[in-house]
């Protein structure tokens, strides 16, 4: 009796000591947990990089709760847009095929963002089952990140190790988890947008200082498209312009990958995302252009493209074009807060554009100006000092007794007054408006012809110009003038192997005569004329006629002449 009275203390000792052997334990794996968990949070608060960020968490969330496999979606709208996982190889995830987005459990918590755990995944009614080659999980367990009051993901678990269930403690740790991650989030958010804006300062600084200092148009349109696509991470950096009076849109420059597809494409505004653009008047975005509604037009060029920005250039209430920037597929989609200074910095390059216009037309004023200048010199100045030489000529004929040097000073006088004639025709082509080529003065077109040909030649021919030319030839007469000489240049290129050429222009007694000279091969006698017929008849046309022989040393002689009504 003593022996059992003793015996039972003893066992309700050993009882106690191993209860509170269980107990220790307990609070010493509560420690742990907890420890751990500082460490998590610790290691999820000091990176500053989203995308770094947003791997830690994952990782962390997955040693903290012992789970076998781990992801994060961040969520757009109602679909994710991101998903990074932790626990499925490369390998794995390749032959399972396209990322999720936004279905079946994983939809769940996007639909009602509150914390869900389950023991058996596939009895839960918004279960969709597994695409092939997926690895099996049966318990999950997932909890929502808030950054502020907005659902910024999910954090998902599946198949705690050693086959148990995830229990109340394990989501206790990831709610908290999940709160140090919104902070996490929230703090590299706002150290991106404090990088991002230091870069846009200096990126418009850069630009500033190119259009103070009148850089080609082109070279600073290109220097934004660089400038945008660096800040903002992106793959590909396009910009259009509008095509004249149309409602299309031309792909002037073009940065990043596949550039070349993108180069040059002429795109209307209706059914195009750059079109969208340019319609809306203000920033829009996608996170996968290959599927968005607003693309119904042009080549398939997106792809290995995602996410997409696009921003109407605007400067003084005036849309000039599109600039438009591309991610990578799978990249992290644009935010409204990223494109917010796009669309600043895109009305520099529309502030680019109308600098150079104004710069065109301030150097055409000049030239315009210029050109009075000269003709004001020449009926001013030149005009009157040789009609003044004609008078005094003229007034000095009857002191000359030799009938021979009478008649030279009367020459002489004829041909002050032929110069007189030539300078006012001058005057007036300089004084003519020039609205486009086809209205330049006939020297100024000839001349630009012969020094296009020099080109092709490797010389540049002589050329020689007598008479009103541009006052007496009429305009019709003179686009064949210019289609005459490119021509005939253009044969003597191709065929004569000529080491000169003459070209003249000569106005007289109602005849216009253009004769191209040199001193090649000559004619083959039995070659295609083809080009000198289409000549001889736009002569014929004019009432004119066209020759073409022997030079008078070596080479070919061509006379096209026509009369002037």
């Amino acid at each position: 009796m003593g022996e059992d009275a003793g015996r039972l203390p003893r066992l309700q000792l050993d009882e106690l000591l191993a209860e509170l052997q269980v107990r220790i334990d307990a609070v010493r794996g509560t420690r742990d947990r907890v420890h751990n968990l500082l460490e998590a949070v610790l290691s999820v608060g000091g990176d500053l990089d989203l995308a770094q960020v947003l791997r830690r968490i994952v990782e962390a969330a997955v040693v903290l709760v012992d789970a076998e496999y781990g992801a994060l979606g961040v969520i757009e709208g109602t679909r994710l847009s991101q998903f990074l996982t932790s626990g499925i190889s490369a390998q794995q995830a390749g032959e399972i095929g396209a990322l999720p987005s936004g279905h079946g459990i994983l939809g769940e918590l996007i639909r009602h963002p509150e914390p869900l755990r389950l023991a058996e995944l596939s009895e839960h009614p918004a279960s969709y089952g597994f695409p092939a080659n997926h690895p099996p999980m049966h318990s999950f367990l997932g909890v929502p990140i808030r950054v502020r009051d907005e659902v910024f993901g999910n954090i998902y678990l599946t198949e705690k190790r050693g086959g148990a269930d995830f229990d109340g403690e394990d989501e206790t740790v990831l709610r908290t988890l999940a709160v140090a991650a919104g902070v996490a989030i929230e703090n590299a958010r706002l150290y991106k947008s404090a990088q991002n804006r230091q870069q846009w300062l200096e990126a418009n600084a850069a630009v500033v200082g190119d259009l103070l200092s009148g850089a080609d148009e082109m070279a600073v349109l290109q220097g934004i498209v660089r400038h945008a696509s660096r800040i903002l991470g992106a793959d590909l950096g396009v910009i259009a312009l509008p095509v004249g009076d149309s409602t299309d849109l031309r792909v002037v420059i073009a940065v990043g990958v596949d550039a070349a597809e993108h180069s040059g494409l002429v795109l209307p505004l209706e059914g195009s995302f750059m079109g969208a653009a340019l319609a809306a008047g203000a920033p829009i975005i996608t996170s996968q252009v290959r599927s968005d509604p607003r693309v119904t037009v042009g080549p398939p060029r997106w792809k290995g493209l995602g996410p997409v920005a696009a921003v109407p250039m605007v400067a003084e209430g005036r849309a000039r074009g599109v600039l438009l920037l591309g991610r990578a597929e799978h990249a992290l989609p644009f935010t409204v807060d990223e494109t917010a200074p796009l669309a600043s910095f895109a009305g520099q390059a529309a502030l680019a554009m109308e600098l150079a216009e104004r710069r065109r037309v301030a150097e055409q004023v000049a030239l315009l100006e210029d050109r009075d200048r000269i003709a004001r010199d020449l009926h001013d100045l030149a005009i009157q000092r040789l009609f003044a030489t004609g008078m005094t000529l003229q007034s000095s004929l009857r002191f000359i007794e030799h009938p021979a040097a009478t008649e030279r000073v009367m020459r002489a006088v004829d041909d002050l007054d032929e110069t007189i004639k030539i300078i006012r025709s001058t005057i007036f082509g300089l004084r003519a408006k020039e609205a486009d080529r086809s209205r330049l003065s006939l020297r100024a077109r000839a001349v630009t012809a012969v020094e296009a040909a020099a080109r092709t030649l490797g010389f540049t021919p002589s050329l020689r110009m007598e008479g009103l030319i541009d006052t007496d030839v009429p305009q019709a007469v003179a686009e064949d003038v210019v289609a005459v000489l490119a021509e005939a240049l253009s044969n003597v290129a191709r065929h004569a192997g000529a080491s000169a050429v003459g070209v003249s222009l000569i106005v007289s007694a109602g005849r216009l005569a253009v004769t191209v000279t040199d001193d090649g091969v000559g004619l083959p006698p039995d070659g295609r004329r083809s080009g000198l017929r289409n000549l001889a008849e736009r002569a014929e046309r004019r009432g004119g006629e066209m020759v073409a022989g022997p030079a008078e040393q070596r080479g070919t002689r061509l006379l096209w002449q026509v009369p002037l009504p």
